[in-house]
């Protein structure tokens, strides 16, 4: 029998993507924002045309925090392949703190110091 091809991997952030986190950090076990409008639907197309859909968080240092995405996705009716416990090898990532590289390091300290995530100027992370 032939083994099945390897599905390109997309990887999504849980806190500020998936999980709106509008209400900051609550404590790893708390995630009582509504989802980000639209995302389950996105969820749902990319694994639809075949590409297998992670999760990773800082939250899954943690027992109590995989679990409580594992809930929050359940409880929001969005299906993921797999909650993750390291970052994978993905063909793309899709993160709230993230700047992408364009191959320039010119400005870039800038961009690092002027960061503010699409949810406001929180700069505290857990």
């Amino acid at each position: 029998m032939a083994e099945e091809p390897t599905k390109q991997i997309v990887c999504f952030d849980f806190d500020g993507v998936i999980h709106s986190y509008k209400s900051g950090w609550q404590g790893m076990d708390i995630a009582s924002d509504p989802p980000v409008p639209g995302i389950a639907e996105v969820i749902s197309e990319l694994r639809d045309i075949g590409y297998k859909v992670v999760v990773y968080s800082g939250r899954c240092r943690d027992p109590k925090g995989i679990e409580t995405i594992a809930r929050y996705l359940r409880g929001n009716g969005i299906i993921v392949d797999e909650i993750v416990t390291t970052k994978p090898m993905a063909v793309v990532a899709i993160d709230d703190r993230v700047i992408c590289f364009d191959g320039d390091a010119r400005g870039l300290t800038e961009k690092i110091i002027n960061f503010t995530p699409w949810y406001g100027d929180n700069k505290t992370i857990h």
